[in-house]
């Protein structure tokens, strides 16, 4: 399986991006995560993005707040599939993060979650990675299977305690 790269703009979003690596470590997803700012380590994250797919990297995660330019940063200078985290900070609580990471010019994408939605940018990922990995596809096939048995188990309980209606 291909690696998933794990950009980050600042070690504050370690946080958020807590979640993701938990989810990849229960795949036994193979992944790298590294601190490379689009403003103060340009040319890093640059190199990072150039060398990614002969580094065995399939995909791109990248999460950043405030003016969040890093994960157009590094599709800028790749052609594997990029996913933007725009990271809740400041005072616009991550609107701004958003709406930079969404606003990309047409010819350079970047997949984009929600505010904090790191756990989504890993699922992501794996589907991405699944479509040429059979094993992962299944995976992630139970684990959506899985998930919604807890929610029909949660209806289930819900309907026994509230729904009284035709009861004697």
């Amino acid at each position: 399986m291909k690696k998933i790269g794990i950009i980050i703009g600042s070690d504050s979003d370690l946080p958020i991006i807590e979640k993701a690596t938990a989810l990849l470590d229960e795949f036994d997803a193979p992944y790298e995560v590294h601190v490379f700012s689009a403003h103060r380590t340009p040319e890093e994250a640059k190199a990072f993005a150039v060398n990614a797919s002969d580094n065995g990297f399939g995909v791109i995660i990248a999460a950043a707040g405030m003016a969040a330019h890093l994960a157009g940063a590094i599709a800028a200078n790749t052609i594997l599939p990029v996913i933007g985290i725009p990271c809740k900070s400041g005072a616009l609580e991550g609107i701004d993060a958003l709406l930079s990471t969404v606003m990309m010019p047409t010819g350079i994408p970047v997949a984009t979650v929600a505010i904090n939605g790191s756990a989504n940018a890993a699922l992501l990922s794996l589907e991405i990675l699944a479509l040429e990995d059979r094993e992962l596809a299944k995976k992630l096939a139970d684990k959506r299977r899985a998930d919604s048995e807890k929610v029909l188990e949660k209806d289930r309980l819900i309907s026994e305690r509230f729904n009284k209606a035709g009861q004697a």
